[in-house]
């Protein structure tokens, strides 16, 4: 099968990737994720994808960096929590946009990188992912069968940046936050 694989970072590509080819499909990547932010993060996470694409072997596909359509999606959602109604909103924009490229260049079928990630519940990434493109959307739990280790094994191998919050400036707030949190609740030499 001829599958778009939607790419939410470099890191999470490499070991679905690997897995989807090994299965006999044919993969291209498709980086789009007007979620991320700074632009520069943008950049880093695109130049990784890149990079991983290179190693295993798939074309990538990228769109423009793009961020206002998702600022306008997720008012009123900014202090929701990972995992929470915003999450799923911004899956929605990034499944739906694929979905729409996977139609527009023909192949036959999209999946997610998200699933990879342990933070992200493959439950809701796959409901959000049928509701948009109903069976051309390949539902599967990429984590399972040491998936994330896989594509962590692959990024140690190549040495690339690996984040350290889903992409969003709302994650980052609160990843930076939490880093000061832990930096005052450390006891004083």
């Amino acid at each position: 099968m001829n599958i778009l694989l939607h790419v939410c970072c470099g890191v999470c590509a490499g070991g679905v990737a690997e897995r989807l080819l090994s299965e006999g499909h044919t993969v291209t990547g498709y980086f789009f994720n007007p979620n991320i932010h700074p632009s520069e993060e943008w950049e880093t996470r695109l130049q990784v994808a890149e990079a991983i694409a290179s190693y295993i072997g798939f074309p990538l596909e990228t769109s423009e960096y793009n961020p206002e359509d998702w600022l306008t999606k997720t008012v009123g959602l900014e202090k929701e929590p990972e995992g929470g109604k915003r999450c799923e909103v911004c899956y929605r924009i990034r499944l739906t946009e694929t979905y729409r490229f996977m139609q527009e260049h023909g192949f036959d079928a999209f999946t997610t990188t998200l699933t990879v990630s342990p933070h992200k519940p493959a439950a809701i990434v796959n409901r959000v992912g049928t509701g948009t493109g109903g069976d051309r959307f390949l539902a599967r739990d990429f984590k399972k069968q040491d998936g994330f280790k896989r594509t962590t094994e692959i990024a140690r191998t190549l040495g690339v940046y690996r984040q350290h919050y889903c992409g969003c400036v709302y994650s980052m707030n609160s990843s930076q936050q939490s880093v000061i949190n832990s930096q005052q609740q450390r006891p004083n030499p």
